[in-house]
């Protein structure tokens, strides 16, 4: 190894995990025994191959990708991955071994197992990382993940990670002049092409390699011809975890980052690399490749794991029911494609869809099955029966995970809940127009949809036709209303909390009764009032603010209570997992001193101010 080029290697080698927890001087050494290789396009590594030493191999510049021996793809890899480490253990006889290939021109690092092995002596912990086993990996990735400078990761917003270079043009460009503006003007790897005002399209130097050189097209032809059409895009107040779960799910290297329809920046996965290796999202590759529902359900204690992990970490709890909701998305379409490898195609055009918790976003460990099938009108009887079968699977399924069936049954299987689109329009027109008892309980879960898997049009569909109906009916909100402020915030005459009374819950305070679904009920009715198409509670609470219908100060109070109230919730659910406990909403007012009680009566105060407050602008009944 050249002196000379030694800073530069442990430099780069020292910034990928878990090297960058050794300290300098073994890294230094572990450098020193690198050897450098350069492979030019199609050099094969094979993995299999007996005789030489094995090694770990990290990707400088280029790309690879690897192949297993049936030639079937297994990953593809980039600057800073590595790969080989499978086969750094003699007893690994599970793998029958993979290939693998470059697809350009790309610069090596090698580490023989030898350093390896001795570092390994010295630092176990990192032996654990290169484990032949994945849930070996996994669990060390768990392990560690945790330190404060990683903890950051979960309330980064993409905003503060993705870069602002990137290309904007028009799909009647040529590519001579994208690629002009990739590269000259804005040196940007990607372009975000553009269509009377929409965005249409994506391109990326990759793309211009394999469809335009590869092909030989001419650079005078039109970009429209050679980009990916109708691109996924991110919203730069998304959580960085988000944005790396729909690049694994898509199997994405570049996400623009869009805001009001303007490009304002581009995040790509060199961004997400670095020291991100968040259990969650080691928990969602498993989900997505596992094969069985026995395999699923065998994830539970991981599920937990990153639960209690949040909680403790103090992770803003809007955020910790984002990354559950996640991780229950990420079950919920693997147990729908287990179960339709199992019973063939589905007959026509459907759309599962998620309601209640699962659809705000707000997923925690109490969280149950909230769902319904949207048909297309096509659908004929025996399409309806393979629904019905899909239906009963996939909730069972789910059950079996330990995501409880819903009991007022709000789910797939109940036939009900399993209809053509007009059924399910001509749903929303008579609950909304006779808001009786029973039908504003049904509108109240349905109110809040989500599409899991299947066609997303009807999901806006639907949405549009309740924002159609309540615009013809206005007291249709002060229905809501009515239905909101029939409970109250738990402060006595004696301002004492309010308890249960009876039941095998006597003398607790049901926080969820009494204030988590208070202020959810309170964000509906905003959110409808301005017919805003989000969930979230504390998203419907901005976009009334933003659109002058809730005043700022109200505003931060509300969600400062709900925070609040949803960290002291999940703190208590925190503790009985600890014990081994049921987590439930049931506190023991005993439990918590005055400084919670303080900020609990301060939080219920505030719900009931705005209970009035939605008293006197919709009307009471």
């Amino acid at each position: 190894m050249s002196e000379s080029l030694l800073p530069n290697i442990v430099q780069f080698i020292g910034q990928i995990d878990p090297f960058d927890k050794i300290p300098k001087q073994a890294l230094r050494d572990l450098c020193t025994h690198i050897q450098i290789t350069y492979l030019g396009k199609g050099e094969v590594i094979d993995l299999c191959e007996t005789g030489k030493e094995k090694s770990l191999y990290v990707v400088r510049t280029g790309s690879m990708e690897q192949r297993k021996s049936d030639g079937v793809l297994r990953a593809r890899l980039g600057s800073e991955d590595l790969f080989g480490f499978t086969f750094l253990e003699s007893n690994v006889n599970n793998d029958k071994g993979y290939k693998a290939i470059a697809i350009e021109g790309t610069l090596l690092y090698v580490i023989p197992n030898s350093a390896l092995q001795s570092l390994f002596k010295i630092f176990p912990s990192c032996a654990e990382h290169f484990a032949s086993q994945a849930q070996v990996r996994l669990k060390s990735a768990l392990d560690v993940v945790w330190s404060n400078k990683e903890k950051g990761l979960f309330i980064r917003k993409v905003e503060d990670v993705a870069s602002g270079r990137v290309a904007v043009v028009t799909a009647d460009q040529t590519i001579q002049s994208v690629a002009h503006e990739m590269r000259l003007v804005q040196r940007s790897s990607c372009a975000v092409v553009y269509e009377e005002e929409k965005i249409v399209g994506l391109i990326t130097d990759r793309d211009m390699t394999k469809r335009v050189i590869a092909h030989g097209v001419s650079v005078d032809r039109p970009i429209s011809e050679v980009m990916t059409h109708s691109p996924l895009t991110i919203k730069p107040d998304d959580l960085v975890l988000h944005a790396a779960s729909v690049m694994m799910q898509f199997n994405i290297r570049n996400l623009p980052v869009v805001k009001d329809n303007k490009v304002i920046g581009l995040l790509t996965t060199s961004h997400l690399v670095q020291n991100h290796r968040v259990q969650a999202i080691f928990l969602i590759e498993k989900i997505k490749y596992a094969g069985s529902i026995k395999t699923l359900a065998s994830f539970t204690p991981e599920r937990q794991a990153i639960f209690e992990a949040l909680v403790e970490g103090k992770v803003a709890p809007e955020t910790i029911g984002k990354v559950m909701t996640m991780i229950m998305d990420a079950y919920t379409r693997r147990v729908i494609q287990i179960v339709i490898d199992k019973l063939g195609p589905p007959p026509c055009a459907f759309s599962w869809i998620v309601a209640g918790s699962h659809a705000r976003n707000e997923v925690h460990m109490l969280s149950d099955q909230d769902s319904a099938i949207v048909l297309a009108d096509d659908a004929t009887e025996s399409d309806r029966i393979y629904f019905k079968h899909l239906a009963m699977m996939v909730t069972n399924g789910l059950a079996s995970c330990d995501y409880p069936l819903c009991p007022g049954k709000f789910m797939a299987a109940t036939p009900k809940w399993c209809q053509p689109l007009s059924v399910w329009k001509s749903y929303y027109k008579k609950w909304v127009a006779n808001p009786e008892y029973e039908r504003l309980l049904n509108i109240s879960v349905f109110l809040e949809i989500r599409t899991i898997y299947g066609n997303s049009d009807y999901e806006t569909i639907l949405r549009d036709e309740l924002h159609q109906n309540i615009r013809s009916n206005r007291e249709f909100l002060s229905s809501l209303v009515n239905d909101a402020i029939n409970t109250h915030p738990p402060l006595g005459i004696f301002n004492s909390l309010v308890l249960e009374k009876s039941g095998e819950n006597k003398k607790t305070l049901n926080i969820k009764k009494y204030a988590i679904n208070l202020i959810i009920d309170l964000a509906r009715i905003y959110g409808l009032a301005v017919e805003c198409d989000l969930s979230a509670t504390d998203e419907r609470f901005k976009a009334a603010n933003e659109s002058g219908m809730l005043s700022d100060d109200a505003y931060m109070n509300i969600i400062g209570a709900y925070q609040f109230i949803l960290s002291f919730r999940f703190s208590h659910q925190l503790e009985a997992l600890k014990q081994g406990s049921e987590p439930d909403n049931h506190i023991d007012p005993n439990s918590f001193g005055s400084f919670e009680r303080k900020h609990l009566k301060d939080a219920f105060r505030i719900i009931a101010d705005m209970q009035d407050a939605a008293k006197v602008r919709f009307g009471s009944r």
